[in-house]
């Protein structure tokens, strides 16, 4: 069973523009509340890709694990993915499944992005607002000046800005695609199954070190 997420590979391949997201959707102005959060995930995402497999994934994976915590709602995408199932999950399901899914997320960045060619991220200068929700905008941009883009959905928690969902190609939503998988699972083995497949999952991305 895999779980979708974004990696390397599908920022390398993503079209440059998103005019079917931006339909109907007002303009605001950039604000760094909203888009510093996406620059603090690409800053660590250099950070793993220019260490690369040189240094230990262990190493990697303490170096970006606290800016994935920082940049997404984890626990929001999360229960967005189980469904009504979450609320009948005992409290140490739950937080089992919680601590998994952190574990695979990081893991899985730390997997993906684990060179560096002379790549660069951007920010385009504007947000869009989706109801309450913001979308920013990014490119990351090859040393050849070829450009693709994947745009971030931001919701203000607490004090804060973080990511929910991320759009390839301008509408292709990766929690979905997880919701999908998540729930088959779901289906098939229960709570426990899905814990045991992302538990897998994040072993097989480390090689073993991590579960």
């Amino acid at each position: 069973m895999s779980f979708t997420l974004p990696d390397r590979r599908t920022f390398l391949r993503v079209a440059l523009g998103s005019a079917g997201l931006s339909c109907g959707w007002g303009r605001v102005a950039l604000g760094s509340d909203v888009t510093g959060p996406v620059e603090q995930l690409h800053a660590g995402l250099i950070g793993i890709m220019k260490a690369g497999r040189a240094a230990p994934f262990r190493q990697r994976y303490e170096m970006i694990a606290p800016v994935v915590t920082r940049t997404f709602d984890l626990e929001i995408i999360l229960r967005h993915a189980v469904g009504v199932r979450w609320t009948s999950l005992p409290a140490d399901q739950q937080a089992a499944l919680a601590d998994a899914f952190r574990r695979y997320t990081i893991a899985s960045y730390v997997a993906n992005f684990d060179g560096y060619s002379g790549e660069r991220f951007e920010v385009v200068p504007a947000i869009r607002a989706v109801g309450g929700d913001r979308v920013v905008s990014t490119r990351i941009v090859a040393p050849s000046g070829k450009a693709h883009a994947l745009d971030y959905v931001m919701r203000q928690e607490g004090v804060g800005w973080k990511v929910v969902d991320i759009l390839a190609e301008g509408s292709i939503s990766r929690v979905a695609a997880q919701r999908s998988e998540m729930r088959s699972v779901l289906a098939d083995t229960g709570s426990a199954g899905l814990l045991v497949s992302l538990r897998q999952k994040t072993a097989e991305l480390s090689g073993g070190i991590l579960q």
